[in-house]
This record gives structure tokens, sequence and C-alpha cells, in this order.
């Protein structure tokens, strides 16, 4: 069953996708690579701790399963990722 998911929720694992994306293409670049890990852990709470998973009593594993090929789909780079969507977040 497809979800609606809260706006603010795509955004943040949308962000979180594209965080993790710079922090895989610019691995080991000093201080950059320590900012980008802190937003990841902070996106990462902001997705985990939303309200709409409260909702979901029961079914909140396979909405985040949704969420996250949703998102993954539509910022996925057209060749074949090297990470899958089932990585935390």
């Amino acid at each position: 069953m497809p979800h609606s998911f809260p706006d603010e929720l795509v955004q943040a694992q949308r962000d979180w996708y594209t965080t993790y994306r710079e922090l895989a293409a610019s691995a080991g670049a000093g201080s950059r690579t320590t900012v980008l890990r802190r937003r990841l852990v902070r996106l990462s709470v902001r997705i985990s701790a939303h309200p709409y998973w409260a909702t979901l009593p029961g079914t909140a594993p396979a909405a985040r399963m949704e969420l996250k090929q949703m998102t993954w789909d539509a910022r996925a780079p057209r060749r074949a990722p090297h990470h899958s969507p089932d990585q935390t977040p």
C-alpha cells in the first residue's frame, strides 16, 4: 500500500542520500568529511524520530523501506548504485 509521506520527511530522506553521495565522493577530504558525517547523523535522527512513524503501528518497517526506495530512485545516478537503499537511512 503506498503511503502519503509528509513533505519534510521525504525531503530529509532525499537530503540524507545527497549527503551520503557527497561523503562517498569526498572520501578523505579532511574537515569536509566531518561536516558531512555530522549532517548524516542529524538527518538520521530527524528521519527515525519523525512523528509520522508512530501513526503506522505494525507497518512502519515496510513504510520505511518504501520511503527509502522512493527517494533513492528519484535521486539515483543512471549507473548502478554502489550501495542499496536498504542501508541505514
